[in-house]
């Protein structure tokens, strides 16, 4: 009886594989862009304003009436070799397009 069990299980699991393959990932709500494309973005922002030496350390979401009025992504990048954050840059993008929305650098 139980040497079925495995073999259906995968059967199972490839069924609702396929079934529900092209469904909408609830994890990534439309109208939005994915963090990777915002992280790229940002580095290709930061490389027309002159911060050639910087890379992508986080990205994060934050909702509109969290410090800004919609929704953005919030960038950190840092120079390479990194600096600990000492001279990390965030760019802000919108998230429905990935436009800037401001850059801000640390205060020397």
């Amino acid at each position: 009886m139980f040497r079925w069990l495995y073999p259906t299980w995968i059967l199972v699991c490839a069924i609702l594989f396929f079934a529900l393959g092209g469904l909408d990932d609830p994890s990534r709500p439309q109208g939005r862009i994915l963090s990777i494309e915002a992280g790229q973005r940002a580095e290709r922002i930061a490389k027309q304003y002159g911060l050639l030496d910087y890379e992508v350390v986080h990205v994060a979401h934050a909702r509109r009436k969290e410090g800004a009025a919609e929704d953005r992504w919030i960038v950190l990048l840092d120079r390479v070799p990194h600096t600990r954050l000492r001279e990390a840059v965030v760019i802000e993008l919108r998230t429905s397009d990935g436009v800037l929305l401001r850059i801000r650098r640390p205060e020397r």
